[in-house]
C-alpha cells in the first residue's frame, strides 16, 4: 500500500512538471536558452593559395531591367568599403561599412599579403538580357568574361527579379568563380524579390520555414536589393579570401565554408536561428540596419569569422 501511494505520488509530479515545461511561456523559455549558446570556436584554414590583394578593379554587369536607384544602392556599398575614399566626418562614423571590411583585410595580414583596395571601375547594362531569361552556371562565367578583360580583376554578374539562373533559391542565393589563366574572379547575385525572398531576402522577408516573424523593414526600402546587398557582401568576403579554391575555408574545397558563410544568419548581438540579432533601427522609417556607408546609406551585413577570436563578429 505504501509503495503504491508513493507510485502515484510520484505520478502526479512528473505530471505537474511536464505541464509546467509545455505550457508556460514556452516561447520565453525557448529564446532565453538559444541566446545564451555559445558556439564552439571555429577557425578557417589557410591553405597557401593566392588571395585578392592590392588594387581590385571592380566591374558590374547589370543583367536585365534595374533602375538606377537600384544601381546606386550596390555602387554606394562598394565605395563605402574603403575609408580612405571617404569624407572624415563619415570614415570616423561606427558602426561602418569600412570597419566590417577591416576584418576582411586582418585574413590578408595574416597571411602576409597586401591589403586590398577596391575600385568600381565600370558598369554595364544589358536590359535585353543577351542570353536569355534562363541561364545555366557556365553562361554566368560567359558573361562575367565578356565584361572585363582585365586581368586581377572582379566582375559582378548581378541579375534582374524576372532572370532565372540554374540552382537559384533551390541550392543557392549565388555563388563565386574564377578564370585562372587571368588571374581574375567573379560573383553573381540574383534579385530574390520574386521568386523566393524568404530564403535569399531574409530578414527583410518571412522565411519559408520556422517561425514566422515579422519581417524587418530593408534601410533603403528595397527588398530585393537590399537581400542582394547581403549576398554580395558575403561572396565578397568570400571572394578575396578564397578567390581560387585555395585561399582560406574550411571543409571540403567544393563545398567550403568561407568567411562569411560561416556565420549564416548572424547580423547583430544575440542571434540565433530565426532571429537577425539586436540591430539598430531608423528612427523615422523603422527601417532596421548595422552598418552606415557612403551619401547618408545604411545596410544590413553579416557577420564574418574574426581570426583573432574565432567567433562570429558583427559591427553591432
Amino acid at each position: 500500500m505504501a509503495f503504491s501511494l508513493s507510485l502515484k505520488t510520484h505520478s502526479l509530479v512528473v505530471v505537474v512538471v511536464i505541464f509546467h515545461l509545455f505550457f508556460i511561456s514556452p516561447c520565453f523559455c525557448a529564446r532565453k536558452l538559444t541566446s545564451l549558446y555559445q558556439p564552439p570556436p571555429m577557425a578557417l584554414t589557410y591553405h597557401n593559395g593566392a588571395l585578392l590583394e592590392g588594387h581590385l578593379p571592380v566591374s558590374i554587369l547589370w543583367y536585365g531591367q534595374f533602375s538606377p536607384a537600384q544601381k546606386s544602392i550596390v555602387a554606394d556599398f562598394l565605395l563605402s568599403l574603403d575609408p580612405h575614399d571617404q569624407p572624415e566626418n563619415l570614415s570616423s562614423k561606427k558602426p561602418s561599412t569600412s570597419q566590417w571590411w577591416k576584418t576582411i583585410q586582418t585574413y590578408l595580414k595574416k597571411a602576409g599579403k597586401r591589403e586590398i583596395q577596391i575600385e568600381l571601375s565600370n558598369q554595364i547594362s544589358d536590359e535585353s538580357c543577351s542570353m536569355g531569361k534562363t541561364l545555366k552556371k557556365s553562361q554566368i562565367s560567359e558573361l562575367a568574361r565578356a565584361v572585363s578583360s582585365k586581368s586581377s580583376g572582379l566582375t559582378l554578374v548581378l541579375t534582374a527579379k524576372d532572370v532565372a539562373v540554374e540552382g537559384f533559391c533551390m541550392s543557392n542565393c549565388g555563388f563565386h568563380g574564377s578564370d585562372a589563366r587571368k588571374r581574375s574572379a567573379f560573383i553573381w547575385v540574383g534579385n530574390s524579390e520574386t521568386q523566393c525572398p524568404g530564403q535569399c531576402a531574409w530578414p527583410f522577408h518571412q522565411p519559408i520555414y520556422g517561425p514566422q516573424t515579422t519581417p524587418l523593414i530593408a534601410p533603403n526600402g528595397d527588398v530585393g536589393l537590399d537581400g542582394m546587398v547581403e549576398n554580395i557582401a558575403t561572396l565578397l568576403a568570400g571572394t578575396v579570401t578564397n578567390p581560387f579554391g585555395n585561399g582560406y575555408f574550411q571543409g571540403s574545397a567544393e563545398a567550403p565554408l568561407e568567411v562569411a558563410s560561416a556565420c549564416p544568419g548572424i547580423y547583430g548581438k544575440g542571434a540565433y536561428p530565426g532571429y537577425a540579432g539586436e540591430l539598430l533601427v531608423d528612427s523615422s522609417t523603422g527601417a532596421s540596419y548595422n552598418a552606415l556607408g557612403v551619401n547618408s546609406r545604411k545596410y544590413l551585413l553579416p557577420a564574418v569569422l574574426d581570426p583573432s577570436t574565432s567567433q562570429c563578429s558583427t559591427v553591432v
